[in-house]
């Protein structure tokens, strides 16, 4: 550690060397979680899972027959979890206006094995059932400027962003062996207010892109949705599982995501996950 002026006073220099040890120990965190990520590889190989998106469609729907299913729930689904009954097996976060508003929420779940970017540690507080991915989005700016997708294989090693904490899941599902992974919930529409200006929006009042009213209600931070990019990923994210022989289903009520073939939930939930008739 370098030394400069500062340092000469005994005060600021033991908060530098409190914030380098603070630093060491993350990283430290940060390799330890990554190693016990690995251990998650094929967990669930072959077998059905079901990502939750928080779409209006949720309330057109009976998610309680999932209860005995891998599920991965995301953000605020907790606002869901009485009329669900029962909590996701999996649970992540990405957005750093969801993680810096809703921290206190989040970090009181139990009952999910939580995912959180590295990057969200300030906010996102280690704890029992708590685990760091290393999360990348530098790929999206490309040596040519475009926007150049990327799909891990590996999320013990890195996982990237794709506009959207589904595509974490995606990763994470890839990584653990399901198949065939279940989207529901994806209404992949919003409604912008018309005072939106710039990537973050701040509510006005209720929330009328998902299940619950006060999802991203007034007061509450959200970030400007960019479908194009989604799909992008979504669309690399299809291909990655169908290149393995594994498939991504979309069994969302309605909404407007056609990135993947789509099957009835109704239907889905009466098989069991080999397919066949419950």
């Amino acid at each position: 550690m370098q030394l400069t002026r500062k340092d000469l006073n005994p005060a600021c220099f033991a908060r530098r060397v409190a914030r380098k040890v603070q630093r060491m120990r993350k990283r430290s965190l940060f390799r330890e979680h990554c190693e016990k990520i690995k251990r998650f590889k094929g967990r669930h190989a072959g077998e059905r899972c079901f990502i939750i998106g928080n779409g209006p469609s949720l309330n057109r729907m009976d998610l309680k027959p999932l209860k005995d299913e891998t599920t991965f729930g995301v953000n605020a689904i907790y606002l869901n979890y009485e009329k669900m009954g029962f909590r996701p097996t999996y649970y992540a976060v990405v957005d750093p206006n969801v993680a810096h508003d809703r921290a206190d929420e989040i970090n009181r779940l139990t009952g999910s094995t939580r995912f959180f970017p590295q990057t969200l540690s300030h906010w996102l507080k280690p704890g029992p059932g708590v685990l760091y991915v290393n999360y990348s989005e530098r790929h999206w700016a490309g040596p040519d400027h475009r926007i150049v997708a990327r799909f891990s294989r590996d999320a013990g090693r890195v996982v990237y962003s794709g506009s959207t904490v589904t595509y974490l899941n995606l990763q994470l599902a890839y990584h653990m062996g399901c198949d065939p992974v279940y989207l529901i919930g994806m209404d992949h529409s919003y409604t912008v207010p018309p005072h939106a200006r710039g990537r973050t929006i701040v509510s006005r009042g209720d929330d009328p892109n998902h299940f619950h009213p006060d999802y991203f209600g007034k007061g509450y931070r959200w970030s400007y949705p960019r479908l194009w990019r989604m799909e992008k990923a979504l669309r690399l994210a299809r291909e990655e599982f169908e290149a393995d022989g594994r498939a991504i289903i979309n069994a969302t009520v309605g909404g407007k995501l056609e990135v993947f073939p789509r099957e009835d939930y109704e239907t889905v939930i009466r098989q069991d996950g080999a397919g066949n008739d419950g």
